[in-house]
């Protein structure tokens, strides 16, 4: 079986075994908590251990990373699955829409591989069943057309970050202009997923994903406290496999990604989860929107900076 149908198999199959607990409150119970410094609940648990299985009896010779297990591999392997069974957790313990299974493939060549050696991408929406299927160099296969939002006024953006294990008041700081401008004649969402936000590009329900929290940490003095604080000692940014598969997704749909300072994804490390592997992200339907942003986030940044640390 070729890469791209074994993370569709596995996608799919992961949604049909999440699916009947969304919603479930049984799911809502603590388990561990993951690599990456997360909670793991119940659902999340339930999920992983699907995950490994089902590769152990499918396709045993390819590795494995994700949240909960991190780098699973036996000898020899060559190619490698990046996977998030529920990118999403809350919401879908809430019983939302705003959950989604991640699958990224690459090669794994001498252990290192990095985004740019991602050569597949699947995101499965678990209430929906809704699919992205991209393929680098080959495009992007979606149940629905990709259809990029034409805006690029600010006053009328709608877009979406997230506050989860982000400190608010200064994440709030760095996006208040934007917050202020576009919260009357647009929209603004925290939707609590990663890679059903970065999706909404491709469907043109959402113009941008705004996510800054790794550019604070590296350009304003005592941040990285603060990101502890919130995450219980953790720092809990993007990691990976949150947005490897959306990345690739929203690439060959024709979308502009990029971290949140506008600088490419492609050198940065595949496999990780702690805080020298999380990143920033800004994705956007067009490339003057995308500069647009960066140029408000570069704001942002420079008056958290000037505000009092203490």
């Amino acid at each position: 079986m070729n890469l791209r149908d074994l993370a569709v198999e596995l996608a799919l199959a992961l949604r049909e075994r999440v699916l009947p607990a969304l919603g479930a409150h049984a799911g809502r119970a603590h388990d561990s908590d993951a690599v990456g410094g997360d909670v793991t609940f119940a659902i999340d648990a339930e999920a992983e251990a699907f995950l490994e299985d089902f590769l152990a009896e499918r396709a045993p010779e390819v590795a494995l990373y994700s949240e909960d297990r991190g780098l699973v591999a036996t000898d020899g392997a060559t190619d490698v699955l990046v996977v998030d069974p529920i990118d999403g957790t809350r919401p879908a313990l809430a019983g939302f829409e705003a959950a989604c299974v991640s699958v990224a493939a690459a090669a794994l060549g001498d252990g290192h591989p990095t985004m740019a050696d991602v050569r597949v991408g699947v995101v499965v929406e678990i209430k929906s069943g809704q699919r992205f299927v991209a393929v680098r160099g080959e495009g992007l296969e979606s149940d629905t057309p990709v259809s990029l939002s034409q805006n690029q006024d600010l006053d009328r953006l709608f877009w979406v970050y997230g506050l989860r294990g982000r400190p608010a008041r200064e994440t709030v700081e760095v996006l208040a202009e934007l917050l202020d401008r576009s919260s009357v004649g647009g929209g603004t969402f925290d939707l609590g997923s990663a890679t059903f936000d970065m999706t909404r590009v491709l469907t043109g329900q959402l113009d941008a994903y705004v996510e800054p929290g790794p550019r604070m940490i590296d350009e304003v003095p005592g941040m990285l406290e603060r990101f502890r604080r919130v995450g219980g000692g953790a720092v809990l940014n993007n990691s990976p496999y949150d947005v490897a598969a959306a990345a690739l997704c929203l690439t060959e749909g024709g979308a502009v990604v990029t971290d949140a300072a506008g600088r490419p994804l492609d050198d940065r490390p595949l496999l990780g989860s702690g805080h020298e592997f999380q990143m920033s992200m800004l994705a956007a339907a067009s490339a003057p929107l995308h500069a647009q942003l960066v140029a408000e986030i570069d704001r942002g940044i420079a008056r958290q900076r000037e505000r009092p640390q203490g």
